[in-house]
């Protein structure tokens, strides 16, 4: 047991990425500087792919302290898989001084791993759980260093719902948290929860409650251009509906160009529907 509980510890060890990111959340928590936060985001994605459940329960022991409610909660999702399991997250957590007090960005992101992992293993209905936790977590938290997090938050919550097919569920609490963003001056999650809501109005062929709510809603084209490719998508399926071909065609071609060169699956689809477009319109 000594030999696997060690072999765990090197594991974690070895990738020091979940250290440097509690770092930078920390320091952008205290600074404030919001791209370090953002900067963390995107390292999450390098360990996305390593993450285990000894190794993130590990995590959590080092960045809440065991005993507290998001500790405990966070904890609850994690199924050990057998007891070796179990021996190497006692011995990781004997080795790690965890954090007395944890910022609330720190704690929203241990909520945002834990949210990850669970769909990434495909445990939709423990992530339906874990979404709606720590979406209430949320609520109770005004800070603007939090906000690229729950932007991630809110994409995560509405795919849980959307997996299991109980989108329509959330619907008003994405109305709820969009009325909240806009109060608080939160752009990047008013963009976020209006693409969420477009594509859940959509997906129940919804399209006049769609085209209400997009034409009320405040966007911001120039925060993120992932949000507002996602925004043109959807205003072309609205426009079709519609039968206006040459705007619907223009919403697509504009999505293409502006779509992250990361993505290019995105690009080849808004290309061959905007050509599509391009037909029927003649």
């Amino acid at each position: 047991m000594d030999r696997l509980a060690s072999q765990g510890v090197a594991v974690i060890r070895s990738s020091p990425t979940g250290w440097e990111i509690t770092s930078l959340i920390d320091t952008g928590a205290c600074a404030p500087e919001i791209r370090r936060i953002v900067r963390a985001v995107r390292l999450t994605m390098a360990i996305r792919r390593k993450l285990k459940a000894p190794v993130l329960s590990a995590f959590l022991n080092f960045a809440l302290p065991p005993g507290s409610e998001a500790h405990s909660r966070l904890s609850s999702y994690l199924r050990k898989e057998d007891e070796h399991d179990m021996e190497v997250d006692t011995a990781t957590s004997s080795l790690q001084a965890p954090a007395k007090h944890p910022s609330p960005e720190l704690e929203i992101y241990c909520y945002l791993l834990v949210l990850i992992f669970l769909i990434d293993q495909k445990k939709y209905n423990e992530a339906k759980a874990c979404s709606s936790t720590s979406i209430a977590r949320l609520k109770n938290v005004d800070r603007r260093t939090v906000d690229v997090l729950a932007a991630r938050l809110y994409f995560y919550y509405s795919l849980s719902y959307e997996l299991t097919g109980d989108l329509a569920e959330i619907r008003g609490n994405l109305l709820v948290l969009h009325r909240i963003a806009t109060l608080r001056h939160d752009e990047l999650g008013q963009d976020t929860l209006l693409n969420l809501l477009l594509r859940n109005y959509l997906h129940y062929n919804l399209y006049d409650q769609a085209e209400k709510l997009r034409s009320k809603a405040q966007r911001f084209e120039a925060h993120l251009n992932q949000q507002f490719c996602r925004y043109l998508f959807y205003l072309d399926k609205i426009r079709t509906i519609q039968l206006k071909y040459t705007d619907a065609k223009e919403a697509l071609l504009q999505a293409a160009r502006k779509a992250p060169r990361c993505s290019p699956g995105f690009s080849s689809l808004m290309q061959q529907v905007g050509y599509h477009c391009s037909i029927i319109a003649r």
